[in-house]
């Protein structure tokens, strides 16, 4: 298993790449349809803590295999049944958030989590027997992994206090392991790599909303009968998605990744864009139920579970990857736009107003870089089949 070059050209994701993310389109969806639920039958207090736990874990298990991978793809027999094995863990843990949302018992999920951690050990283990200039950092990654393990199983046996407890001291843990063996030398991660991989997860995530707007769609028309009201959250809903994809992609974020600390907050920052994006998915679904009528949440409550969701996408994405390219004042329209739309469910329109912002921020964004772009002396070449820009600051 010979480490990747970090700089290797041409750099894309690889079929069983994007089968892994396939498989985890499963349990995001598991997740944000409980959350859709639990927020529509008024249990908030309960919905929001469980759909963090829960997504940490989907996001974590996908996350170290993705920074895993494009040190290490090397794509052989061994290599590709421990992936299998990852995504059968996927499917374990998807298959026990219905359980963790209704009794708040995350022992399916636990277990599904461990699978894909316990392959994720063996792959460094590999790696390190593999890597002799690495060995020592792929051997601190298989023995924080395996350590909690045993932290994570022993907390099913805790008594529920002690257990909330448990549950906050492991994930900081979990997060401390990369930064830890990442100092023994680091792994050769690919920058445009990484960027590439995780833009598909948020096109994975952004999906939800998709799939909830498209149900609104279905609703009007083979329920109620076209209903205009509905049809139009649904047009709204699909409109703020948009809008989302538009702003994550605006700005390629692979050349940001130039050290390991940057990297590991945008990586670790992304927890917040995809945790929130899926959220929009579930926030429209209660949306929708409003609008018919079956929900038994309040329509301020109800338009805080859009709100909330889209306006925290919008300040990580605008932390991540707007202002460490345009730092100034033109980018205070992202959290600007973030506080306006936490002022729309006071309003009897939410989900429109907020699709409405995200329009304004789409044009504001557009304006902005032609503003500050202009063609390079004598033609320029070009940046991945575009015209370059010179910037103007």
């Amino acid at each position: 298993m010979v480490a990747r070059h970090a700089n290797e050209p041409h750099r894309v994701a690889t079929p069983l790449e994007l089968f892994f993310d396939l498989c985890f389109v499963v349990a995001v969806a598991q997740a944000a349809a409980a959350l859709h639920h639990d927020i529509a039958e008024d249990h908030i207090a309960h919905s929001v803590p469980a759909y963090l736990a829960v997504f940490f874990a989907i996001w974590w298990a996908w996350m170290n295999f993705t920074w895993f991978a494009s040190a290490y793809d090397t794509d052989d027999v061994i290599y590709r049944v421990t992936t299998l094995v990852q995504i059968t863990g996927a499917l374990v843990l998807a298959a026990g958030v219905p359980r963790a949302f209704a009794d708040n018992d995350l022992t399916v999920i636990t277990y599904g989590y461990v699978i894909m951690r316990m392959a994720m050990a063996v792959q460094w283990l590999r790696a390190g027997q593999a890597d002799p200039e690495r060995r020592t950092c792929a051997r601190r990654y298989a023995l924080g992994i395996s350590l909690l393990l045993l932290g994570w199983l022993g907390r099913l046996w805790l008594p529920d206090e002690l257990a909330v407890v448990a549950q906050v001291l492991l994930v900081v843990l979990e997060l401390a392991v990369p930064i830890w063996a990442e100092r023994a030398g680091r792994t050769t991660w690919h920058p445009h790599h990484i960027a590439e991989r995780y833009g598909l997860f948020a096109i994975i995530v952004l999906g939800e909303s998709v799939l909830a707007a498209s149900i609104a769609v279905q609703s009007a028309v083979d329920t109620h009968g076209g209903d205009i009201g509905l049809l139009s959250v649904a047009a709204a809903g699909a409109v703020i998605v948009f809008a989302m994809w538009w702003l994550y992609f605006d700005r390629p974020a692979r050349d940001l990744l130039d050290s390991l600390r940057i990297a590991i907050v945008w990586g670790y920052g992304h927890f917040l864009v995809f945790a929130s994006a899926a959220a929009v998915g579930a926030g429209i679904a209660v949306a929708v139920d409003v609008e018919t009528h079956t929900a038994h949440v309040g329509e301020v409550a109800a338009g805080y579970a859009l709100a909330v969701p889209v306006a925290v996408y919008l300040v990580s994405v605008w932390a991540l990857h707007i202002w460490p390219q345009q730092p100034g004042p033109a980018t205070i329209a992202y959290p600007t736009a973030a506080a306006l739309v936490l002022l729309t469910p006071l309003t009897p329109v939410s989900v429109h107003l907020t699709a409405g912002l995200l329009v304004a921020l789409v044009v504001a964004t557009v304006v902005t870089t032609r503003v500050r772009s202009v063609p390079e002396p004598g033609g320029g070449g070009s940046v991945d089949g575009r015209p370059a820009v010179l910037a103007q600051e």
